[in-house]
């Protein structure tokens, strides 16, 4: 049913987009293809989230002591996210935009008799090189140790917009800002880790990396734009890194793990302004997992003893589930990580002070 209600749609906008749009037939007919990949997709991934429900649970054990760093976090998964975290008694740090709206947080959370736990923002402009820099410097002054890294921050689909440095936004926001981040922050990361107790690098990806192709030729999609081909394309582009930064730090015998993490079909802010939102409005409500429960496999992924040991792995539902070929390719994870590297002039990963001005 949701497969078909979904193509229905689909084919609805496209002759509508033959009939009004200036787009030409071939940029039309390419937007639909991807529309109808999303569609199989996520129906999909629906079907994985109903029939996988049970297992989508997690511990909150206590961790007095620990820090983690959140991007985003003031609403949506993030929010259910940071209230999870505070009953484990982390200090959590919220990078975002909005300082105002991170900081009436932890009041909000204290009249949910949530007593454990405390909470430090800082802001954070994610798509941006500059204020990640800013962002990562203020956090090192403050915690000499960071036992969580939740690369949450994301958007998704909306038109083309290129950031302050020249980057299509999805790829710079979902991606190249989080790998920034992570690198400026791996000495603290790092120095949290001990034996049998890894630190955490968590990013939060998504199913719809499975449809993601990279264009090195064109990273940025300037010669054609399709939402869902860029937003599929940053996914993807989080899972090769993840799996990719595990090796490298197995083979430093760091004890830090990464893992990327499906939450589901989540309804949230990011399907504001999509066709399935506009014409069939009630479906999300009715289908799509809510906020608290894309959160779960988010917090399973840093905390569960399940899983110590267990880096580059993909979690769904709290479950290890298989990822695309793609994402499993070696030899596209060292491109990407290399190409990503000179595009932001790294010279040597996760040491401090190895990126050019």
């Amino acid at each position: 049913m949701i497969f078909i209600i979904g193509c229905g749609i689909i084919i609805f906008i496209t002759a509508v987009a033959i009939v009004r749009s200036k787009k030409s037939l071939k940029t039309i007919l390419a937007e639909a293809k991807y529309e109808l990949f999303y569609n199989f997709v996520g129906s999909r991934a629906m079907l994985q989230d109903f029939f996988m429900r049970k297992a989508n649970k997690t511990d909150l054990p206590v961790k007095t002591g620990k820090n983690a760093v959140i991007t985003g976090g003031t609403r949506g998964i993030g929010l259910e996210v940071i209230k999870m975290l505070l009953k484990c008694d982390i200090n959590v740090i919220i990078g975002c935009r909005n300082i105002q709206q991170g900081e009436v947080l932890l009041e909000k959370f204290r009249s949910e008799e949530i007593s454990t736990g405390n909470i430090d923002v800082f802001k954070l402009d994610i798509s941006v090189i500059e204020s990640v820099k800013t962002f990562a410097a203020t956090v090192k002054d403050k915690y000499s140790k960071i036992h969580y890294l939740i690369n949450n921050a994301g958007i998704m689909f909306g038109p083309y917009i290129e950031t302050r440095d020249g980057f299509e936004s999805q790829f710079s926001t979902n991606y190249l800002g989080h790998f920034l981040l992570t690198h400026l922050l791996l000495p603290q990361i790092k120095a949290s880790g001990q034996e049998k107790d890894n630190a955490r690098i968590v990013n939060v990806s998504s199913c719809a990396h499975i449809i993601g192709k990279l264009k090195f030729e064109d990273i940025n999609n300037r010669h054609r734009y399709i939402p869902g081909e860029a937003y599929a394309q940053s996914k993807l582009a989080q899972i090769l890194f993840s799996n990719y930064l595990e090796k490298l730090l197995q083979k430093e015998g760091a004890h830090v793990q990464v893992h990327s993490v499906h939450p589901g079909i989540v309804n949230t802010e990011l399907f504001n302004g999509t066709h399935l939102k506009n014409l069939v409005p009630w479906l999300p409500n009715l289908l799509f997992k809510v906020p608290e429960k894309g959160a779960i496999p988010i917090v399973y992924a840093c905390l569960s003893p399940d899983l110590e040991g267990k880096g580059g792995t993909y979690i769904h539902n709290c479950k290890i589930y298989s990822t695309s070929e793609q994402a499993k390719s070696e030899e596209l994870q060292e491109k990407l990580f290399d190409f990503t590297t000179n595009l932001l002039k790294i010279e040597k990963f996760g040491v401090e002070g190895a990126t050019s001005a």
